[in-house]
This record gives C-alpha cells, sequence and structure tokens, in this order.
C-alpha cells in the first residue's frame, strides 16, 4: 500500500451522532433524555457509559416512597450504531396499592433495572434487585413494621397504623442510589426521608446540566397522616400528609428517581423519575 494509503487509514476516525452534545476541557458527552440512537460510522468509538434506570412510583396511603433506578458506569467500544432506550418512571400508587416498579433503560447491551415501588397502605415495599427497594406502607395492627423492599439499597419500614389514628402513622422512605431508605416514624406521622442519590458522577452532570445537586437516584420520601416525608437527595420525590393539598410529588425526570408515597386519606403516590443516559469520549477520539 502506498505511504499515503497507509496514513489515511491511520488517520481514520469515528463519526458520532445523535444525544445532545456537550463537552468540557477533555471529553464530549452525548446525552440521551429520551430514546434514540447513538451513531457510530467510519471508526470504532472508544468511550464511557452512564446508564440509569428510571425511578419506581410511590404507594398510595399512608405510603413507602419509590425505589431509586440502578445505575451503572462502564468503559466499551462501538463501531455500529447503538439503540438507546429510556426507561419510562413508573407510575404511583392509587387506592391502597402500591406503586408501580421503575422500567430498564439500556445502551446497546448495558442495562440498568428500574427500582422497586413504594407500598401502599398494609403492604410492603417492592424489592428492587440490582436496583432499589421500595419503602414499606403503613400496617393496620398495633405491632409489628411492614418492611421496606430490599435492593442495591433497601427501602425504610413504614410505622405501625394506629386504629382510629392514622395521622400518626406512615411510610418509610423509599431507598436511593446512594443510601437506604429511612423508617417512618409514628410520632406526629412523619414520613421516612428517601435515601440520598449517588454523586459520584458529579463531573458528568455538571458537564451535561442532568441531576440534582450533581447527583442521580434520590429515593422517593414516604406518605405521612401528619407530616410529609422528605425526598432523598438526587430528584427524589416528597411524600405527601394527611392535606388534601400536599400531595406526593413525582421523581425528577431523568435522574432515576423514586416518586413519593402518598399520604392520608387516600392521596395517590408519585410517579418515578425517567432514566438517562450519557456516552463519554475523548475529544482526542474524534
Amino acid at each position: 500500500m502506498p505511504i499515503l494509503g497507509i496514513l489515511a487509514s491511520q488517520a481514520a476516525l469515528p463519526v458520532v451522532t445523535g444525544g445532545t452534545l456537550t463537552s468540557d476541557a477533555t471529553y464530549f458527552y452525548r446525552t440521551f433524555t429520551a430514546s434514540g440512537t447513538l451513531g457510530v460510522s467510519g471508526a470504532a468509538l472508544a468511550c464511557d457509559l452512564l446508564v440509569i434506570g428510571s425511578g419506581a412510583g410511590g404507594g398510595s396511603n399512608l405510603a413507602g416512597g419509590g425505589g431509586a433506578g440502578k445505575i451503572t458506569n462502564t468503559s466499551t467500544s462501538f463501531s455500529t450504531n447503538q439503540t438507546i432506550t429510556i426507561g419510562a418512571g413508573g407510575a404511583g400508587g392509587t387506592g391502597n396499592s402500591n406503586g408501580n416498579n421503575g422500567n430498564t433503560t439500556s445502551c446497546g447491551s448495558t442495562s440498568s433495572a428500574g427500582g422497586g415501588a413504594g407500598g401502599g397502605i398494609f403492604n410492603v415495599g417492592n424489592n428492587g434487585g440490582t436496583a432499589s427497594g421500595g419503602g414499606g406502607g403503613s400496617k393496620y395492627t398495633s405491632t409489628g413494621l411492614n418492611a421496606g423492599g430490599t435492593g442495591a439499597f433497601s427501602g425504610g419500614s413504614a410505622d405501625t397504623f394506629i386504629a382510629n389514628d392514622p395521622p400518626n402513622s406512615a411510610g418509610g422512605g423509599g431507598g436511593g442510589a446512594g443510601a437506604n431508605g429511612s423508617n417512618g416514624t409514628g410520632n406526629g406521622g412523619t414520613g421516612g426521608a428517601g435515601g440520598s442519590g449517588n454523586n459520584t458522577y458529579s463531573s458528568w452532570a455538571t458537564a451535561t446540566s442532568t441531576g440534582v445537586s450533581n447527583a442521580y437516584g434520590g429515593g422517593g420520601g414516604g406518605g405521612g397522616g401528619t407530616n410529609t416525608g422528605n425526598s432523598g437527595g438526587g430528584g427524589g420525590g416528597t411524600g405527601g400528609s394527611n392535606s388534601a393539598t400536599v400531595a406526593a410529588t413525582a421523581g425528577t425526570a431523568n435522574t432515576g428517581s423514586g416518586g413519593g408515597g402518598g399520604g392520608n386519606p387516600l392521596t395517590n403516590g408519585g410517579a418515578g423519575g425517567s432514566g438517562l443516559v450519557i456516552v463519554r469520549y475523548l475529544k482526542t477520539a474524534v
């Protein structure tokens, strides 16, 4: 092969398209907040991935907060287009039901599971598997606790439901991507705080203007009888209270955060936050 041909083949670089393009001093970032395609042509692209499953919905009525989705960070190489699927957040519970689990987010063959849903009154929180578990819903008995779901981080337990005095009951907080959810407390009916989010990827969050306070995956706060439950840092929803005007809130979109648990009487749970994919690669690679 002529020398010029050798030089041309050595100089081949990948052409990359898709998502929202941002950068810092070292890297380009392509952020996907909705499903789409990462386009790669011309040569292989060495890159790092951040894939976040969606958060789960909180339960209804003195309920547990939803758990956060799994966060996967890995290095890989792509030589062809990759399909991006952003998991929708799990819906909040209605009536006395648990919320809905979060959904899987993926980039090619790399995927992250959604979180486990918060328990409605009388119910335990859903397990999160490789993601985080939901908080437990209040239990209609004078003894015992309704446990939070297990997972990478567990949801908090609910306090007992005191007969004829529901304002003094409360749901547990959903597990976050960085810590377990807190238990609900019956003294005043305060919902458990959602587990904190994961701030390991703060440089990614800064470069792409994503996350909440440079964190992802906060757990949803538990619903309270009288007092609302605090959400976990990273975008978790806040639990509701016994005032119909204090509704549970949803997890922040594209953070993988859980929704807040519904309060009393019969307030619905908040939806989980949708997932996110970020593809990062060196500026010198393209």
